[in-house]
This record gives C-alpha cells, structure tokens and sequence, in this order.
C-alpha cells in the first residue's frame, strides 16, 4: 500500500511540475544582436572616451601648474603662494565636478545611455512577457549573468501566503 501511495505522490508531483513551464533566454546573445543597442554602445564608448581625455587633459594642467608651484615657491610672497595654492586647488575642484557631471550617477553618461538602451530594454522585456503569455510559462530566466528571474507568472507568487504564515498579513 505504500508503494501505491509513493507512486501516486510522484505522480501528482510530476503532474504539477508539467503543468509549469520553465524557459531561459540569453539576454548578452540578443543585445548584441540588435543593431541599435551596438550603436548605442559605440556611441556612448565614444562620448566616454572624449569626456576621459578632456578630464586627463586637465588633469595634466593642474599637475603642470603644480610643479611650478612648487619650482617656484621659495621665491614666492606668502600671499603669492596662497593665491596659487587657491588656483590649483579651484581646478582640481573644476575638474572633479565635471568628472561628476560626466560619469556621477545622475550625470550625462547615465542619462545618454537611459536614453539609447532603456527603450530597447524594455521591448526586449515586452517580448518576453508576450512569449511567456502566448507559451504560458510560469518562469523565464535570464542565462546572461547568472540565473536572473525576468519574467513569472503573479499567480505563482507566494509570497503573501509566506507572509500570512509568518503573522505579518492577513
């Protein structure tokens, strides 16, 4: 009789796993795949890199007038030296300002590519959802960085009913 109800237990069990689909996608594979989003990327490398070289390139200035501070400062008045000190010290200021306006997490960068890859990121989620709709999965995991949920299904969420159990909800 056990033997009757382990069989019928891994029955019901293989039943309820067969009724939940489970798909993956790769989401590297399909961004790199889009036109637009290598265009984005090279767009945005390209802007990274010039806004890299304008920031080095004021950087070396402030070095350059560092060192002649520096050379200098023995024959400098006291407020002489305080007045360069000041200079230098305002554009290294300058400088870290512009690295925050360029790279900061609100800066240029981030709002560029929000611009050109969000958009894109989102009809790649869209078509997920329709793909998971149309082929009725519970699940779809991303393969790109790990497993990475991207998509379920709201009916399988249990989370209210762990909360109920722990006492939190009703």
């Amino acid at each position: 009789m056990k033997k009757v109800v382990i069989v019928f237990v891994f029955a019901l069990i293989g039943i309820q796993l067969q009724a939940q689909k489970f798909a993956f996608v790769d989401t590297d594979y399909i961004l790199k795949s889009i036109p637009t989003y290598e265009s984005a990327q090279d767009q945005l490398g390209i802007m990274s890199k010039d806004w890299q070289s304008e920031i080095e390139t004021k950087h070396a200035t402030v070095e350059k007038l560092y060192k002649e501070f520096q050379a200098e400062k023995v024959l400098l008045t006291e407020e002489m030296k305080k007045q360069r000190e000041e200079e230098i010290i305002q554009k290294e200021r300058e400088i870290k300002d512009l690295q925050k306006k360029y790279f900061g997490p609100e800066g240029d960068l981030f709002k560029k590519r929000k611009e050109l890859v969000e958009p894109i990121q989102n009809d790649i989620f869209n078509a997920i959802k329709e793909i998971a709709s149309e082929g009725n999965y519970a699940i779809i995991f991303d393969a790109a960085g790990g497993a990475t949920m991207l998509y379920s299904d709201p009916k399988y969420d249990k989370s209210d009913e762990v909360l109920s159990k722990l006492g939190f909800k009703n």
